[in-house]
């Protein structure tokens, strides 16, 4: 065992590209993204819900402020603006537009914005934006044109460009056809230097039609995986933050590779990672005297034997080898998916599951037709409940990989929201060596009583299991330790545990050892039953065994 571990090692270091390598993707050389929320702030939108639901202004800054910090967290390099149009106060670079303030220009989130933006919500900021701002007449063209403005004065390079309007009006101009006029027409000038335009129209009483204007305003569907406009308001704050999730993030691949279906026929798709895990971020070394981060360099001179790569044989005598050398040694094929055949689905069992899988889906930009094709295999896959066997070479001088390509159709939920994208599942297939037959410990069986009774526990269980649905909670208490230093809140905020809490006081515990002393099982559950206790037993007994042994006492203490 230690020995095929410590010749995989060293191959998964230097080119294998194995989870640890392959999902660290580098996005810097693409540019920045950026993001510009667009916010109506007419009286309409300070209009409160019924019972006591909050205003689509305040859903909005909930929203906006939920965007800050998950930018900050995961893409703090990104650029953000916040611009309130329909105001009656001005507030823009040069004062050019009327009704139009630029709270936020565009720069990257930090604490500041955050607490800015936290000063907008509820009631009390409902005021705070009446008195700073106010509400005034509407010119959704000069506000899109000054949006324009703050893109053309970045001076970074932008890689993706995405405006959102937040609005409950349906006419913004009240059937003013020279205003309409001008907003169709900048909008269309946004849409042709690159920027995509999304409305996130909220709930308004009597209804909201954006048939009326909007619809000549926002962007199409990049693609095919996007929805587009969608038709019904949001009337929730959770259904708008879905929709601002779902909008916000530029969908960018790991890697855009040819899939080989035969001699002259290849497909472009993109690779995407699905599932990663979320580690906390690396401490940066900072100066003392001004808290400045550290860089360190290394300009050392490397000799010629420090390019070179040694191997070791089975003779202990050492090889040295240039690097040239190995990489042609390393090469098997160009990078690429090359179709092997297809395998009914009954042949791809559990335990060929390797680690976490990727996602194939077409490239349209790069060879045209690619995604005709591309559907009509996943259509055939389907069908037929067969998936697709690949060899997969990720980049050049890489080992080659066995992918399963497992169909995925699309779903929607009820709001037409997408749950599931249509493509393919890659799924790694190990080699002959890497399935071994392990020295597993021999335990105790449990009988049939006990798990009859543990089934009964089981299909008693309140939720159905998702893994999106459970945060770390170390994870989120450690942001929430670091938002507290930053906003200067009284305490960091409670992060809500998923797991009940069955500790109590001490002498419920001193109650709990002085039980685990007594010789009889059924002894210390009546003990328990006694004392209230009977839903702290179970955790602190050895896997509940001795109790699903006293049998039919199991019913009448449950």
């Amino acid at each position: 065992m230690a020995e095929w571990k410590a010749y995989y090692q060293n191959e998964d270091e230097y080119v294998d590209g194995e989870e640890g390598d392959e999902f660290e993707v580098d996005y810097k050389c693409t540019g920045r993204d950026s993001l510009v929320f667009l916010v109506d702030a007419s009286k309409e939108m300070f209009i409160r819900g019924e019972d006591g639901e909050p205003s689509p202004f305040d859903m909005t800054m909930q929203c906006v402020r939920s965007v800050y910090t998950s930018k900050i967290i995961s893409s703090d390099k990104d650029l953000v603006a916040l611009v309130f149009y329909g105001t009656e106060q001005s507030k823009n670079p040069r004062n050019t537009f009327k009704h139009v303030y630029v709270y936020h220009d565009l720069h990257s989130p930090g604490a500041r914005r955050v607490k800015d933006v936290d000063g907008l919500r509820g009631d009390n900021g409902a005021q705070v934006a009446d008195e700073t701002m106010g509400s005034g007449k509407t010119n959704l063209g000069e506000a899109l044109w000054c949006c324009s403005n703050l893109y053309s004065d970045v001076k970074l390079r932008l890689s993706y460009k995405r405006l959102m309007i937040f609005t409950c009006r349906d006419t913004p101009h009240r059937g003013d056809c020279e205003h309409d006029r001008q907003a169709r027409t900048k909008a269309g000038d946004l849409k042709e230097t690159g920027v995509v335009i999304d409305l996130m129209h909220l709930m308004k009483p009597g209804g909201l039609d954006i048939s009326l204007f909007f619809c000549d305003v926002v962007s199409p569907p990049e693609d095919e995986s996007e929805l587009g406009l969608q038709m019904e308001p949001c009337g929730k704050l959770e259904d708008l933050r879905k929709r601002v999730r779902a909008k916000e993030m530029k969908k960018r691949s790991m890697a855009r590779l040819n899939l080989c279906l035969g001699e002259g026929m290849n497909v472009a798709v993109g690779v995407y990672i699905t599932v990663r895990q979320t580690k906390k971020p690396n401490a940066n070394k900072l100066y003392r005297d001004n808290n400045e981060p550290v860089h360190t360099q290394t300009d050392s001179l490397l000799l010629p034997s420090d390019t070179k790569r040694a191997q070791v044989t089975c003779v202990c005598r050492q090889i040295v080898m240039e690097k040239d050398e190995v990489d042609v040694i390393k090469k098997f094929s160009d990078p690429g998916l090359e179709l092997i055949g297809f395998k009914p689905m009954e042949c791809l069992k559990l335990h060929h599951h390797l680690r976490s899988a990727l996602f194939i889906y077409p490239e349209e930009e790069t060879v045209t037709g690619s995604a005709c094709v591309f559907t009509a295999l996943l259509r055939r896959c389907s069908e037929r409940n067969v998936f697709a066997l690949c060899k997969y070479t990720r980049i050049r001088n890489s080992s080659p990989r066995f992918l399963a390509l497992v169909p995925q159709r699309e779903e929607l939920d009820e709001g037409q929201a997408q749950i599931e994208a249509p493509g393919f599942h890659g799924i790694f297939l190990p080699y002959a060596d890497d399935i071994r037959n392990l020295d597993a410990p021999q335990l105790p069986t449990a009988s049939d009583l006990q798990v009859d009774k543990m089934k009964e526990i089981v299909h008693k269980l309140p939720f159905k299991y998702r893994s999106d649905a459970f945060e770390n909670p170390v994870l989120q208490q450690h942001y929430r330790n670091l938002e507290a230093l930053a906003l200067d809140p009284m305490a960091p905020e409670h992060i809500e545990e998923h797991i009940e809490d069955h500790t109590g006081n001490t002498q419920m515990v001193t109650t709990i050892c002085l039980m685990q002393r007594d010789r009889s099982p059924l002894h210390r559950v009546d003990q328990a039953v006694d004392c209230g206790l009977w839903n702290v037993v179970p955790l602190l007994f050895n896997g509940c065994a001795e109790l699903l042994d006293i049998g039919g006492n199991w019913n009448t203490l449950s």
